[in-house]
């Protein structure tokens, strides 16, 4: 699985906080999502995209913008829910992180289509929503977002947009982007707008960043366009000081689609204890497949053997 990224760009992720990684997922696997998108989501865009609200201002969020995400499992095939564990992005969150054992602590699709929003966003980090303290400045002590593309993405498809961490501290100290000076807000975004970056690219991208790199959601122009995303966070396990969705609140969600076609390693990315862990007991094992029916148990029998 290492051959779908390179260790030079493990290291551009650590330094610049952000890399481009073309032709991560081969057309196979791109093909069986896409169809998921299509059977979830099913439709196009406006013949034109709406306007930004204010001349000359980068953006704002509002709800419109996200109305059509939805986080895994899904009603559809394995093919979507299990694309954000697939094993090439758990091994590149594992190098990122320095670790051998990782969580995904956010999973979720996103269909954005061509008049549905104004999708342009202000300049951005993550941390504020996923710690409720402040990123590290070691990148192994953060998180690593995936964002993956499953169309092909230009520049009138709302790519994300981004600032490397080395071009932003020209523009902002550690310290300014939590400044409440709305003087000061106003000047980082004009000059991180002179040097934002697209992250358009063609289906089977994936883009991996940390939540404290500068982003920002673009607007759809093309006509009847769409953009077809996937986005997975992974932290190390046992990292309580990061989160996003409690797995667990979300029982009444399809997890058969998850349990009945996931590895053990890509189980354990959610959270479920390994084949060998003292968890499982002939008790245990009992009940979890009466919960699954459909879950095939045999690693976690034979480890117990």
């Amino acid at each position: 699985m290492q051959d779908r990224y390179t260790p030079e760009q493990v290291e551009t992720w650590r330094r610049d906080g952000a890399v481009v990684i073309k032709d991560f997922f081969t057309p196979e696997e791109v093909a069986a999502v896409v169809a998921d998108f299509d059977a979830v989501f099913g439709r196009e865009g406006a013949d034109a995209g709406l306007e930004k609200k204010q001349a000359g201002e980068v953006g704002r969020f509002h709800p419109s913008q996200f109305k059509d995400i939805q986080p895994v499992p899904i009603e559809c095939s394995p093919a979507l829910n299990l694309i954000g564990v697939h094993p090439a992005l758990i091994a590149f969150a594992k190098e990122a992180l320095a670790t051998d054992d990782v969580r995904v602590y956010q999973c979720q699709s996103w269909a954005k289509f061509t008049g549905d929003s104004d999708y342009d966003q202000p300049w951005h980090t993550d941390f504020s929503n996923h710690t409720l303290t402040v990123p590290s400045e070691d990148a192994t002590k953060n998180t690593v977002t995936i964002l993956c593309y499953f169309s092909d993405v230009s520049d009138a498809h709302g790519p994300m947009n981004y600032v490397t961490r080395p071009d932003a501290a020209e523009v902002s100290s550690p310290v300014d982007s939590l400044s409440r000076d709305m003087d000061v807000q106003k000047r980082i975004q004009t000059d991180l707008t002179r040097r934002g970056r697209s992250s358009a690219s063609t289906a089977g991208t994936a883009i991996p960043y940390c939540i404290d790199v500068y982003h920002r959601g673009t607007n759809l122009t093309a006509p009847k366009g769409h953009r077809y995303a996937l986005m997975t966070c992974f932290k190390k396990a046992k990292d309580d000081s990061i989160g996003f969705t409690a797995w667990q609140f979300h029982h009444t969600k399809p997890w058969a689609n998850i349990f009945n076609h996931a590895t053990p390693e890509q189980l354990a990315c959610f959270g479920v204890q390994r084949p060998g862990d003292p968890f499982w007991t002939p008790t245990t094992i009992e009940r979890a497949q009466l919960r699954y029916p459909g879950w095939d148990l045999t690693p976690w029998k034979e480890a117990m053997r």
